[in-house]
């Protein structure tokens, strides 16, 4: 197949989306399948084989993020020659609106996974953030923006013709929104260099940051306020007081609240027990995961935990608020514990684990058991189904010839390559 991956954010910019996109091309390219990119373009050049750096409106903002420029005219030239059978986009406004009209123009089918909760991401819009003196007309606002985004979320997934929930507690979401279309789970997979130890970098990182503790924690996060890192954080109070300051945790990440948590940590007088270790390249982050005894996380706006999936490939247990996302992955006293979000219970939680090293051992061959699921070799043979399900409901309600949907020389070679028999 000869497939478009579109999306508003790639590298540089280090997230989940980005992620999840260059992983899933690079191994559906394994299968034999050509996959190209379409990205924005960054403040700093970064050139890659089969990406289309689109131009962008502002090439970095505040939080690393690029502006598309939907309406460069290299987007439908590259689009127009390439030839593509199929276009899975990775959001659903700017790029996916772009998306919609490719689709519609080249009578190709349309793919998207929900990435996100967008209701949870208003605040970054100024119209619902500015700072002003009126409160009252910021929160009415507020409020009907996020009655609004389910009419368009669900307007859009009706234009595409399947839908990619990244979790099954997504799913059950998506499929409560009425939407005929199809729903498939189909979460972020982990590349094999997940599960790689380096046992000398992750010593020497122990080392570093345990200082005279027993027990070192870690999370991996974007510090922004939806990650519900202030609750992490008061957690780290009550740990300290209950373990008598025995447990350290290292927060891998950065953020627009980065500031805001470490001044949080000196006021609650726990900055001996937390270290920032600031936005690291993912490939090195396993090696902190592995330097650690436990993975904890306090996030209730994913849609899916891929970051846990990674803990666990690690051999770390997780200690985690049960939410959207997470309690696909974590299962409460299997590969580790879900807890409500109360401070003293969370930090109970995390402190009875700590305690029982044969249940420690336990856990911890439990949490690699699971992470197997989420091998990326895995998960493209998955997304490859996905789309042949796509290409034969298309050709089974239209047929060739029989409709403008496809053109029928382009398609019928593509759809042989797919079953590699042309």
């Amino acid at each position: 197949m000869k497939i478009a991956m579109m999306t508003n954010n790639y590298k540089p910019f280090i997230g989940g989306v980005p992620i999840s996109v260059e992983r899933l091309s690079q191994s559906l390219r394994k299968r034999g399948h050509e996959v190209c990119i379409f990205a924005p373009e960054y403040e700093d050049e970064y050139w890659e084989e089969d990406v289309i750096r689109y131009r962008s409106c502002e090439k970095r903002m505040k939080n690393g993020m690029a502006i598309p420029n939907i309406l460069d005219a290299r987007i439908n030239q590259e689009f127009r020659w390439r030839q593509f059978d199929l276009i899975h986009v990775h959001q659903p406004m700017l790029i996916g609106n772009v998306a919609v009209h490719l689709s519609r123009k080249y009578k190709i089918p349309l793919v998207y996974t929900y990435h996100t909760r967008y209701e949870e991401y208003l605040h970054y819009i100024k119209l619902f953030s500015e700072e002003s003196g009126q409160e009252a007309i910021k929160g009415h606002i507020l409020r009907q923006g996020k009655k609004m985004l389910p009419y368009y979320m669900a307007n859009y997934m009706k234009r595409c013709d399947m839908v990619i929930a990244p979790s099954r507690g997504m799913a059950d979401y998506l499929r409560g929104q009425k939407i005929k279309t199809p729903v498939r789970v189909l979460p972020t997979g982990l590349a094999k260099e997940s599960f790689e130890e380096d046992k000398e970098q992750a010593e020497a990182i122990r080392k570093r940051y345990l200082g005279g503790g027993e027990h070192l924690l870690c999370t991996v996060s974007r510090l922004d306020k939806e990650k519900n890192l202030y609750f992490l954080m008061r957690c780290m109070y009550q740990l300290k007081s209950q373990t008598e300051g025995n447990v350290r945790l290292v927060v891998v990440g950065d953020g627009a609240e980065r500031a805001g948590i470490a001044a949080y940590v000196k006021e609650l007088g726990i900055e001996d027990v937390v270290s920032f270790i600031g936005q690291i390249p993912n490939d090195e982050v396993r090696n902190y995961l592995q330097a650690c005894d436990a993975f904890v996380f306090a996030s209730k706006s994913e849609t899916q935990g891929i970051v846990l999936a990674e803990a666990m490939a690690s051999g770390l247990p997780v200690a985690a608020i049960s939410a959207c996302g997470v309690d696909d992955i974590v299962s409460d006293g299997c590969n580790g514990y879900l807890a409500k979000e109360d401070e003293k219970e969370f930090a109970s939680c995390v402190a009875g684990m700590l305690s029982d090293p044969d249940n420690m051992a336990r856990l911890k061959i439990e949490a690699k058991k699971k992470a197997e699921n989420y091998r990326m070799s895995y998960i493209a043979a998955q997304a490859e189904e996905n789309y042949r399900r796509v290409l034969e409901r298309r050709e089974e309600k239209y047929g060739y010839g029989e409709s403008q949907i496809y053109e029928k020389g382009h398609t019928v070679s593509s759809f042989l390559r797919l079953f590699k028999v042309s």
